[in-house]
C-alpha cells in the first residue's frame, strides 16, 4: 500500500480533503507538520491548497523555507511522486522544484468556480488513470493562479511535453475558458522527469459522487496504483 504524506503548513486548509481522497482510493495517508524534517518513509507527498503563511510576500514564498521542504526536495530528486495543488503548486514553483511562477489573476479577483481542463500527459504518477486528451470539469479557488514564465521556459515546457493540464473551451456559458490569464492556457505542469506535478484546479474537492461528481478521483487513483519504473542496469 502506498504511503502518502500530506503536508500541513500554517494556513493550509485542503489537507483533510486530500487525505480523504487518498484513503478512499485505497492508499495510506498521514499528516506531516511543516516543522518536520523527515518524511517518515512516505512513498509520495501532497502539498495541499490553502493560504500558507497567509500568502504574505507572495503565495508560497515563505512556505518554501519550511524545514520539511529540504526532505521534499530530496524525495523529488530520488524520482518519487510529489504533487502541489493550488497553493502547493505555488510552493513548488517558489522552491524551484517546478519552473515558472503563479501570479495574480488577470482580473485581479479571487476566483472560485468550475473549469474544464484537458489531460495533456498521462505518464505521471497523478494522471496515469486518464486518457490523453480527456477533458474533466473540476473546481478552482485562487487569486494567484496565472502561470507565467519566460518565452524560453514556455517553449521548453511545450517541447518536452511538461504541460499536464490545460484549460480548454467547451462552451461553458458566461465564463472565460482560461480563468486567470495563464500563458498557453496552462493549468498544471510537471518537471522533466514527470514525478513532480503542480496544478491549480482542486481534484480533491470533487473526488466523491456525493458532491455531484467524482471527476477529480482519478488523480488519486493514479497515485495509489502508481509503481516506480524499475531501474535498468547499465551494461
Amino acid at each position: 500500500m502506498i504511503r502518502v504524506a500530506v503536508i500541513r503548513f500554517p494556513g493550509s486548509n485542503c489537507e483533510p480533503d486530500a487525505h480523504r481522497a487518498v484513503v478512499r482510493e485505497g492508499g495510506e495517508a498521514f499528516y506531516l507538520f511543516h516543522r518536520e524534517t523527515d518524511l517518515r518513509d512516505a512513498d509520495a507527498v501532497i502539498l495541499p491548497g490553502g493560504f500558507s503563511y497567509g500568502d504574505y510576500l507572495r503565495a508560497g514564498a515563505i512556505a518554501r523555507f519550511s524545514p520539511i521542504m529540504a526532505a521534499i526536495e530530496r524525495h523529488a530528486a530520488d524520482g518519487k511522486p510529489v504533487v502541489g495543488i493550488c497553493n502547493g503548486f505555488q510552493i513548488l514553483c517558489e522552491s524551484g522544484l517546478l519552473p515558472g511562477a503563479l501570479m495574480r489573476n488577470a482580473g485581479l479577483k479571487y476566483l472560485s468556480r468550475p473549469v474544464d481542463v484537458r489531460i495533456e500527459r498521462t505518464d505521471t504518477p497523478f494522471t496515469n488513470a486518464f486518457q490523453h486528451g480527456e477533458v474533466i470539469r473540476i473546481p478552482i479557488g485562487h487569486g494567484d493562479g496565472r502561470f507565467t514564465a519566460t518565452d524560453e521556459v514556455i517553449a521548453d515546457l511545450e517541447s518536452r511535453g511538461q504541460v499536464v493540464f490545460r484549460y480548454v473551451d467547451t462552451g461553458m456559458p458566461d465564463v472565460s475558458a482560461n480563468p486567470n490569464g495563464a500563458l498557453h492556457d496552462i493549468a498544471g505542469i510537471s518537471n522533466r522527469e514527470g514525478n513532480v506535478v503542480g496544478m491549480m484546479p482542486h481534484p480533491e474537492r470533487l473526488a466523491d459522487e456525493l458532491l455531484g461528481s467524482d471527476a477529480g478521483t482519478r488523480v488519486f487513483t493514479s497515485l495509489v496504483r502508481w509503481k516506480r519504473p524499475a531501474l535498468v542496469a547499465s551494461s
